[in-house]
């Protein structure tokens, strides 16, 4: 029985999943409603549903993330400017530069191609930066960081830019005929491709190598620079993704609020994934898993009416919780701890 608990405790998502279990427990017993779900108009409602609907932004962001901090032991910190880049780019293609719009200046897909390639090439900058120039990755995107949210401010002449047409929200809400809204479903489809590409390719184990010794990953034929560069130009893809859906829940572009502090959930998502911020080995369903647990903090908080304002000091003091316990320090501590007592019992036994 002991072998078999210390095998599960042992697994790698073991902690992440037990923590978002946790959570939603909290939530059962303050909310004997929060699991409930219903149907209104052919779409699913209730709180876990909101749950896995707000968190997909995240989940988007969490995935491009783990790619860079595995490839590069840094991270990305200009995610949240370049989603508001992108939706500026959209929205601004679609009214035709005005800032308000009832019909689409310029074909739909069109804006979101626009909104993906702007994203996709901001994280080709960092890329840049990072792969070739030798930057450190928080410098390098520190850059985009405190300038993205500017140039937004530019492209929208420093205005929210509405696009007030209905077929512009279903991005953000739900595809017709789907009872499941449609941003958990293009997460789903992203997460899922993603794990497609790293498994029936070498780009994984080329990303893991790189992560752990790029000297040594460069000697044995990996190109370090691509890799790294890509792993940044997808991070970029993810982020203009994002800021789609983010528009499209408002059906507008503000440049100040979309996207905002999304960079630090999005590393924080990382984190309580079990994933090493210092680079190598990864893991995209315990990012997956790390977001949805920063949605449930987030949902269960604001459901025992805490203030927005308030929301990240509890929220910081569960993730600094989440990470001490899957820390290295507190795994060899907890090693010792354990030791000690087969000692203590040995030395009685011998006694």
């Amino acid at each position: 029985m002991n072998n078999t608990l210390k095998n599960i405790t042992s697994k790698r998502l073991f902690l992440p999943i037990f923590c978002l279990i946790l959570v939603l427990l909290i939530n059962l017993v303050t909310r004997p409603d929060f699991f409930s779900i219903e149907i209104r108009d052919g779409v699913l409602y209730g709180f876990l549903i909101d749950i896995i609907n707000r968190a997909s932004e995240l989940v988007i962001l969490a995935v491009g993330m783990t790619l860079v901090v595995s490839a590069s032991a840094g991270t990305d910190i200009s995610v949240g400017a370049i989603m508001a880049v992108s939706a500026a780019v959209c929205c601004n293609v679609l009214t035709g530069g005005e800032r308000a719009a009832t019909e689409y200046a310029n074909p739909l897909i069109l804006g979101f191609l626009a909104a993906i390639l702007v994203g996709t090439l901001i994280g080709c900058f960092n890329g840049v930066l990072v792969a070739k120039l030798n930057i450190q990755p928080m410098v390098a995107t520190l850059i985009m960081f405190t300038a993205g949210r500017g140039i937004a401010q530019l492209i929208t002449d420093g205005q929210i830019t509405y696009v007030r047409v209905e077929s512009y929200k279903t991005l953000g809400s739900s595809f017709p005929g789907f009872p499941v809204p449609a941003p958990f479903i293009v997460s789903i489809v992203v997460v899922a491709a993603t794990v497609l590409l790293l498994n029936r390719t070498a780009l994984g184990m080329y990303i893991q190598a790189v992560g752990i010794n790029k000297k040594a990953s460069g000697l044995t034929g990996i190109k370090a620079v691509l890799i790294i560069f890509l792993a940044y130009a997808y991070c970029g893809f993810c982020s203009g993704l994002s800021g789609l859906i983010a528009s499209s829940r408002i059906y507008s572009a503000d440049a100040n609020n979309i996207g905002l502090n999304m960079e630090l959930d999005a590393i924080l998502a990382v984190a309580i994934g079990g994933n090493s911020l210092g680079g190598g080995r990864f893991s995209i369903a315990g990012s997956v898993i790390g977001a949805y647990t920063i949605q449930a903090l987030t949902t269960t908080l604001y459901a025992m009416h805490v203030s927005s304002d308030q929301i990240p000091v509890y929220k910081a003091i569960v993730v600094v919780i989440i990470v001490t316990l899957q820390s290295p320090g507190f795994a060899r501590w907890r090693k010792a701890l354990a030791q000690k007592k087969v000692d203590r019992a040995e030395g009685k036994e011998a006694a």
